[in-house]
């Protein structure tokens, strides 16, 4: 496999975040990736990460930091996250969690957030083995015609 290794998101991580994304989607890039990738490197306080084998990007998660949204403390959230399809099941999620976790947990953040869809069952599994479970937080929708 190679040795995995994970660090902070460069900006010149935008195509290969970009085609996991497409991989993972089955579609065409549907994200500004390099804008997402650029505004997250500028911000010391969120942890955005990568994980590469032999040079080349095999995973990624972005997390940010709020404090005061709607009463909350100050809490992290994951935004986005991906595994390269061809590498999923190695572990790679985990290491980039564990990652998050500890960088959150130096600047004393103690709760983090993310939000699933309750039907995407591998997502949602992948989450709850991380320790994740529901959450005070409602998610509302309104669909916009």
């Amino acid at each position: 496999m190679g040795e995995m290794v994970i660090r902070r998101m460069r900006k010149g991580d935008a195509e290969g975040i970009s085609r996991i994304d497409a991989a993972i989607t089955k579609t065409e890039e549907r994200l500004d990736f390099r804008r997402i990738v650029e505004e997250e490197v500028k911000r010391a306080v969120d942890a955005s990460f990568v994980a590469e084998i032999n040079g080349k990007i095999v995973g990624y998660m972005i997390s940010y930091v709020t404090s005061g949204n709607f009463g909350a403390d100050k809490c992290a959230w994951v935004a986005m996250f991906g595994v390269d399809p061809k590498r999923m099941g190695q572990g790679i999620g985990q290491k980039l969690a564990e990652e998050i976790f500890r960088f959150h947990q130096k600047q004393g953040i103690n709760e983090i957030f993310t939000s699933v869809r309750w039907d995407s069952t591998d997502i949602l599994s992948f989450f709850k083995t991380l320790g994740f479970e529901r959450s005070d937080f409602i998610n509302l929708r309104k669909t916009l015609d």
